[in-house]
Parts: structure tokens; sequence; C-alpha cells
């Protein structure tokens, strides 16, 4: 059997294969969709389908919503091409319980695929339809943080976006200039109001996106492409908002074992596809079933009913805080202390980590002995039930196929925020620095993992960083197995505030991670055996 719309009439197939069907007309959705849209999402992958269309989808399943997503994909037009159009916009949605079981349910609340591509001219009539529509409440996006991106990494423009801003809202490409092109569109048919929603991983995402649509717009404001009536508009916050987000849910790569699952039970073209732009994509989606998203409630024109599917709204702050709750406290800095010493213990997977009650012991001590005094509280949500389930649910799932190696790149950029904000905290609380393990444990652990050489005194690879080769060049001359071969090299890295968030040294933990870093130097064995010392304190 082939997932598409005339085969869902097919309930006992799909019954006997446990696969929990759509439970509302969606013809007549599609329809009513189609005439009046409500919502367009761009960024057509998995997070959305896995995700933000489950979330209509509930909608939809207990007659809170009468109408569907149109989804637009602005990068990877195969995606569209050959995931979506063969299956009606179906997506098989498998879930990857904590127990080691799996849940399916077809999600059919996309009604409508779209290549955002400027020189498909039907594509463009298409979209200036739907953008002319007073009816539109919501576009949302997820995108990844570069895709907001207007500039190359040495600060200038990329060539398309500069070509785009030359040759105005008529010929835009690029992502961001598509959507500020079609803004334009409905300022001029009657300056409708609308939300511009970021749901995408990174801080500030609604930041990001408001000032990559402003840049373009008002470059061809400059050029005379456009008036200054066209900003005020996108400047007006009950015309065109740009609310901040929080969102957190593993959607890995299609799994075989997913895949084989699916065939065995007799539905049918389930296997991955490897795109023109190299993405990785099936007709399924796999994915943990925790999830948040917090979205700050700016919604000029209205939004659906999505804190009855389990959305959190509120107001920026509270976005804010739900970030650095989870950033900061909940579950990052535990991913990173256990990354960083699985790495020299052998580990290859994180859910093979959650078996190693040495580094259970550390990130509990991490989250809820250290963290929890001083987490940002958003209110909305529980910081330590968040904690519950990242330590029941997340981290030990067998589907979670993440590694440390993974994690632990670019480690010098993140231990700042990490485990730097929990340290400051301390400090302005005048709390006493001396009552940290796990935090100067995972800093020293980072520190010893540098050096190359793992648990077992074998060599071993180092993660890329991008101030790997600096700092590798400061700890030069320390050996594994020789503890008198430290001579204090640390001390100039514990005091760079700019990695750590502060002066390590002058707040005087910098003494308790060398101690534990010369400890971890004794030979084969000695950062298991340093790990367990100071987790008995």
């Amino acid at each position: 059997m082939k997932m598409n719309q005339a085969n869902l009439s097919q309930t006992d197939f799909w019954a006997k294969a446990g696969v929990k069907l759509p439970l509302y007309d969606r013809e007549k959705v599609a329809a009513a969709t189609k005439e009046n849209p409500i919502w367009v999402h761009f960024g057509a992958g998995n997070i959305f389908r896995g995700f933000v269309a489950a979330l209509q989808q509930k909608l939809l399943d207990q007659g809170l919503a009468e109408k569907g997503i149109i989804a637009a994909d602005t990068f990877d037009y195969d995606i569209i091409d050959k995931i979506y159009t063969p299956f009606d916009n179906l997506t098989m949605n498998v879930t990857l319980n904590p127990d080691g079981t799996t849940s399916r349910e077809i999600i059919g609340s996309v009604v409508e695929g779209l290549r955002a591509d400027s020189s498909d001219k039907a594509m463009v009539a298409r979209f200036t339809e739907i953008f002319e529509n007073p009816s539109l409440q919501m576009i949302s996006f997820t995108i990844t943080e570069k895709g907001y991106a207007l500039t190359r990494p040495d600060g200038s423009l990329m060539p398309v976006v500069q070509a785009d801003m030359e040759e105005g809202p008529d010929h835009a490409r690029h992502a961001m200039s598509l959507v500020a092109a079609l803004l334009y569109k409905r300022f001029q048919a009657g300056a409708y109001p609308l939300a511009v929603v970021s749901m995408d991983n990174c801080s500030h995402n609604g930041e990001k996106l408001q000032s990559s649509v402003l840049t373009v717009a008002k470059a061809w404001a400059e050029k005379g492409f456009v008036g200054a009536d066209f900003i005020a508009y996108l400047e007006d916050t009950s015309k065109v908002s740009f609310p901040w987000s929080m969102i957190d849910k593993i959607t890995p790569r299609p799994a075989k074992s997913v895949e084989e699952s699916l065939l065995a039970d007799g539905i049918e073209e389930m296997s991955p596809i490897v795109t023109s732009k190299n993405t990785f994509i099936a007709p399924f989606v796999n994915a943990e079933r925790p999830q948040y998203l917090v979205v700050e409630d700016s919604f000029p024109n209205g939004r659906p009913a999505l804190e009855k599917a389990g959305v959190f709204f509120g107001d920026r702050t509270t976005v804010n805080q739900s970030e650095t709750m989870k950033v900061t406290t909940c579950l990052n800095p535990l991913h990173t202390a256990m990354s960083v010493y699985g790495c020299m213990l052998g580990y290859t997977l994180i859910c093979e980590e959650m078996k190693d009650p040495d580094i259970v012991a550390l990130i509990k001590r991490l989250g809820y002995q250290e963290g929890l005094p001083v987490v940002v509280d958003p209110k909305i949500l529980s910081p330590k039930a968040f904690i519950d389930e990242v330590v029941e649910q997340r981290l030990p799932n067998p589907f979670m196929p993440d590694a440390p190696q993974r994690i632990a790149t670019d480690t010098s950029q993140k231990v700042g925020i990490r485990f730097g904000e929990t340290i400051k905290s301390y400090i302005k609380e005048g709390r006493d620095l001396n009552t940290l393990v796990s935090i100067p444990l995972a800093l020293a652990g980072w520190l010893r993992y540098l050096l190359g050489v793992d648990d077992k005194g074998q060599p071993m690879e180092v993660s890329s960083d991008p101030l790997k080769d600096d700092l590798q060049a400061k700890l030069a001359g320390i050996q594994v197995g020789n503890p008198a071969s430290y001579s204090g090299q640390l001390k100039e890295i514990l005091s760079n505030a700019s990695i750590f968030g502060t002066d390590l040294v002058a707040a005087g933990l910098a003494d308790k991670i060398e101690a534990i870093f010369v400890e971890e130097l004794a030979g084969p064995g000695a950062v298991r055996a340093t790990l367990q010392k100071y987790l008995a304190q």
C-alpha cells in the first residue's frame, strides 16, 4: 500500500499496520485552505513535518481548526517534487518512544506544497494570490539559522543578496528577499496584518528574521523600488510582527530500522532519497516524543489555537527565559559534559553513555544540584520536569543515534553559555563556588579531552573547533601519564573570559579545575577514577 490520499480510505490496512489516520475530511480542509489560506510555512524539512505540521493536525482532529498549512521550500525544491507531491503532501510520522517502541501516524495537515522559486511564474502567481488574501494569519520558518544570513563570513553581502537589492522585489531569489517581496505584495493589496514567525532553533530567532527582511526592504527603499510607507508597515507591530520562539525536538535522519519496519508491514515506497542539494530525506519522519515550542504571542491577524495542541504562548521575556533555561541549565550543559567524557571513555552513542553510572551521576549533579538553584525559570515550563525528561527519556532513548563526538564539536563556543552563565549566577548571588563539582569536572574534562588521548592512553580524534589549534598549542608539553608535565599551562586559558564568560582564575575556580585536570593525567583509567572520586564527595 502506498501512502496517498486515495489509499487513506483503506482503513483496515492502516489499522493493521498500526498507523493512526487523520480524523477530518482532508479534501474539504484542502479546499477551504486554498480559498482562504491562514498559514504558510517555509522550510519543508523534518522538524516541520514531524512537529509543526503535527500540531495543526491535532487541532483539525479535534475540530478546533478548519484549514491546513501550505508548505514551501526556499532551498531544496526536490523535497517538494519528490517527497511531497508523489504522496499528496502526506507524511508518515514515526515517534521513537523511549522504551524502544514506535508509534505511527499519517500527518495530513499540509494540503499544498510549493517550490518558492521566483523563476517559476506559476509559483510566483500562487504565492502572490496567497499573500494578497486578507485571511493569511501567519508565515513561519524552519530554514536553519544560516537561512537568514545575508552576508558571507567576511561580512560582505552574498552575491545573490546584492543582486536582489539592486534588481528589486520583482527579481527576488534569496529566501529573505523573497519574503520581503511577498510582504510587499501584501502591503500593496491593502497593508493587511501578518505574523512572521521563526521557529528555528537559534537564539533571538525573530530578531534575526526581522533584521534580514528589513535590511533587504530598506535597500529597496534606498533605490526607489519601494516607498517609506512599506518600511513603516514592516516596522509597525500592529501590522507585521516578528515573534520570537523556542523550539526543542530531535528529528534525526531517517533510520534504516524504521524504513525496514514500515516496508515489513506492507507500506511501500518509504525509502529515503538524497536530493540534488544533498538532503537525506524520506517520506517518513522519525523523531523523539518530547517536544517544546514556546512562542511570543504577537499575532496581529489572529492565529490557530495552537495552545490547545501543546504550544506555550507568552511574552518575549518568557520565550527568552525558556531558551535560557534549556541552554544554560536543563539540556545543553548536560550534553556537553557527557560528550567530552564519553569520548574519552570510548563511547560512540549518547544512549549508551546513559548506562554508565558515573556519567549519569555527573549530569544529574550538574542539572539538579548545581544548575537548578540558579536556573532562569520561565514559569510556563518546570525546569525540574524538563531535566527529568532529559535524563529519564531523551538521553537514554535507543532510537536517538547521536554521538558524543558530534556534541563535542565547537565546545569552545559553547562553554561560556552552558557553564559560564551558572558560574556568573553563583558569583552574583554570593554562592560558594567551591560547592561546584560537576562544572569543574566538565571544564577540566574538556581541557583533558583536547590532549587527544583517551582514558586507555590511546590516541583519540578531537572534534573540530575554531579554537582547537590555539588551545592545543597552549597545552603543548602536557603528557598523559606524566602529571609532572603540568606546569600551569591552564592558567592562561582559564583566565580568558571570552571563552568562559568570566575570568575563572580571578573568580577562584581555576585551582579546582587544575587539580582535577592533573589527576586525570595520571595514566590509563585516571579519567574514570577522577570522576568517581569527585562525584563521591
